[in-house]
């Protein structure tokens, strides 16, 4: 009877393991380049809650905001790696610098608005591109963040007109078609990586940046800069990149777990973003920086050779059209 007792029990315990699907916890790092204010961080913990709930614990998520595991150049190679599971890589420093095409999305004033943004990102072209990502990376790209509406700053003086950039050192992403832009306008583009700008403003290495509200604001540029021109230049967006290796790993139910929850991140984010950059306005002014309206005709003027220079590596001219009519 004992040892009958004792089958029972293995048996028991056996079944009981059986049923529990997911006796092992799997664990993804999720890298970005923001603070924890920035509303990247607001979509990275929605995503790590929704998929912890929903998976009940056998998926947890990592967050390494401010660049803690490198640049977004580096952590898109550690996803292609898949040392990695996954970053917020925005087209200009985390994508372009592998994928050209991505640079379609970071022409100067190729967006009209917001709504613009969605139907192209939301739609065939953004569905292209981030096929594109997923090739070079070896990866899914699980959602299309916003970064922001970008315009030029810098210490000196108000830029009003491209001859006012003359000169001027401005920080750009690793982008092509970025560099290529404020060559284009007169500026001096250097690019560096997004940890190095506040302190390269300090030491005078560059004497402006171009960004949206939120980074003058989170990363606290306003200590060291003055004036906001408000040129509208780029509409950044931001892919959420996960390693396909990592992401096979997981059971195949988790996998599906993990990918609505990625989408409830992407939900999250883009309403952080929008909620946030009224209020980085707001408190911008406060703080002392002076904003310029600008009239954007000359400024249209003078990137347009970018286009002409770049049409061939961001997919053609037809990309560029398909993009403008989306």
């Amino acid at each position: 009877m004992k040892n009958i007792g004792n089958y029972l029990i293995a048996t028991a315990f056996a079944v009981a393991m059986a049923g529990t699907t997911h006796a092992a916890d799997y664990t993804l790092k999720l890298a970005h380049n923001g603070p924890e204010q920035h509303p990247f961080q607001d979509g990275a913990e929605a995503l790590k809650a929704a998929v912890e709930k929903s998976t009940g614990g056998a998926v947890t998520v990592q967050i390494f905001p401010g660049e803690q595991l490198g640049t977004e150049e580096a952590a898109s190679q550690m996803v292609k790696q898949g040392t990695i599971g996954c970053t917020i890589a925005s087209a200009g420093g985390g994508l372009a610098p592998f994928v050209p095409e991505a640079d379609l999305l970071n022409l100067p004033f190729v967006f009209n608005d917001m709504d613009h943004f969605y139907r192209v990102v939301d739609g065939p072209v953004g569905e292209r591109i981030a096929g594109k990502v997923e090739a070079s990376l070896n990866a899914e790209v699980l959602g299309w963040w916003f970064a922001g509406i970008r315009n030029v700053w810098n210490g000196k003086r108000p830029v009003k007109s491209p001859d006012d950039l003359k000169g001027l050192k401005i920080r750009v992403m690793g982008s092509p078609v970025l560099i290529d832009t404020f060559n284009a306008l007169g500026a001096q583009a250097t690019p560096m990586s997004f940890g190095e700008v506040y302190t390269s403003l300090q030491q005078g290495v560059i004497d402006g940046a171009e960004s949206d509200h939120v980074d003058l604001l989170v990363e606290n540029f306003y200590e060291v800069t003055k004036y906001v021109s408000l040129t509208g230049h780029m509409y950044l967006a931001a892919a959420l990149v996960c390693s396909k290796s990592q992401i096979e790993k997981l059971p195949s139910d988790l996998q599906e777990k993990f990918r609505v929850a990625a989408a409830t991140g992407t939900q999250a984010e883009r309403e952080a973003m929008a909620g946030m950059t009224n209020d980085a306005l707001a408190q911008l002014k406060e703080k002392g920086l002076e904003f310029h309206e600008v009239d954007l005709t000359p400024f249209r003027e003078k990137v347009s050779i970018v286009y002409e220079k770049n049409a061939e590596s961001v997919g053609g001219i037809a990309a560029i059209t398909e993009l403008a009519s989306q």
